[in-house]
């Protein structure tokens, strides 16, 4: 205690004897403790509260499904992709015939890779302005993106066929390159941006289309595209119940203007490929009932086939659970615990009662009680469905919001 008055008292001579060296060394000292706690996540450089520092920065996988992998730029080797994996400037991410990936950059922007696709992260970094820049390279596939709100004098750029995509904020996009097809496009489905090749810039709006030329001193061509339906129901990450009586679950969207028909898709697969679709039909309706679908998880989107017999791009993908519809009573307790981007779900039940998170089975004690790690969420909100069932055939749901930040 002597020695830390002597400390305090040196301090205060110090700082009413030499005030400029005292505030010099306090700034330094706030900069220094500012810069580590900004290397270990917490916090930023001085002045930005929570703000990263300036920089290159990793992008995250969201989702994986089937076969994707990626080659590193440091080592030049293809590696599986998994969700402790981190991606740099120069990596490659690629997925099979029927994988799809999604990513999330340090700009708050989700892509997703669609099957056979191949994409290069260029560019994804923090200036000091805290202004980012992510720029994509679409070297062959198709990839959907959207942006969130961001910061005055930041870049979210797509490089495709020779030419360059600013997306602006809140703008959600698909971008096409495919060099067996010749077609090379990029399109906004919401918000706004442009694309700009051999010093000519054409503006995008909703559902607008720039056609790519390969080479140069070919123009660009703008076109107005046809709108996919929005999905009604059943709900997206909502449980169907079904009872022996049902004829089948229902589905329904809006109606579009101009329209002949609609090309209903169901798959088991987030992928929607061949071997995963269980529905392909058209429709020139807005609904449609579809039985024989069993228990289990399901996509589905909707496309609509314009008076030409063209079809629009596909609809946002909505993902349910078909459960069979029990009696009797059954109870469920849950609680959870937000690891990051990872839901550690738990809670308690019958014993010997089959528990989904999700859609995915969760491990049941003998007691009743579970407990199931998600999938990494994206961030924003999301929602935890849980269902536990017993023999009998009881049946109960619970559905938790959870916001992933």
């Amino acid at each position: 205690m002597g020695m830390l008055g002597v400390l305090l008292l040196s301090g205060v001579v110090m700082y009413f004897a030499f005030p400029d060296t005292a505030n010099k060394l306090i700034a330094s000292s706030q900069n220094g403790l500012g810069k580590v706690l900004a290397k270990m996540g917490i916090g930023g450089g001085p002045g930005n509260g929570n703000a990263p520092e300036p920089g290159p920065k990793q992008a995250h996988f969201t989702n994986i499904d089937g076969n994707v992998r990626v080659r590193k730029a440091s080592t030049n080797a293809w590696v599986v992709a998994d969700y402790s994996l981190v991606l740099d400037k120069g990596d490659y991410v690629q997925t099979s015939a029927e994988g799809i990936a999604k990513v999330v950059f340090t700009d708050g922007t989700n892509y997703t890779i669609k099957p056979d696709s191949l994409i290069a992260i260029q560019e994804n970094s923090v200036n000091a302005s805290q202004q980012t820049k992510v720029l994509v390279q679409v070297t062959s596939g198709t990839v959907d993106l959207a942006t969130p709100t961001l910061i005055v004098g930041s870049k979210s750029q797509v490089s495709v066929a020779g030419a360059t995509a600013s997306i602006n904020s809140e703008t959600s996009a698909e971008v096409i390159n495919d060099p067996r097809g010749d077609q090379h496009s990029v399109m906004v489905k919401k918000g706004s941006g442009d694309v700009t090749k051999d010093g000519k810039t054409i503006p995008l709006e909703d559902y607008t289309k720039v056609s790519i030329p390969l080479g140069t001193g070919l123009p660009m061509v703008k076109t107005k595209e046809l709108r996919p339906p929005i999905l009604m129901s059943p709900p997206p990450m909502q449980n169907v119940f079904l009872d022996p009586s049902s004829k089948g679950v229902p589905f329904t969207w809006t109606p579009v203007d101009n329209v002949r028909e609609y090309h209903l898709k169901i798959s088991k697969s987030q992928s929607f490929t061949p071997g995963a679709l269980l529905v392909d039909h058209r429709e020139p309706g807005t609904q449609v009932l579809v039985a024989n679908l069993p228990e289990g998880v399901y996509y589905w989107q909707v496309l609509s086939v314009g008076l030409d017999g063209k079809e629009s791009s596909e609809s946002e993908t909505s993902r349910f659970n078909v459960v069979p519809k029990g009696t009797g009573s059954l109870a469920l307790e849950l609680d959870y615990v937000q690891l990051g981007h990872v839901i550690e779900v738990r809670g308690k039940t019958e014993p010997n009662a089959r528990v989904m998170v999700n859609g995915q089975e969760a491990v049941v004690n003998g007691d009743g009680s579970f407990h199931h790690f998600t999938n990494p969420l994206p961030t924003g909100e999301n929602m935890i469905t849980v269902t536990a069932q017993n023999s009998k055939g009881g049946v109960n749901t619970v559905t938790k919001p959870v916001v992933i930040q």
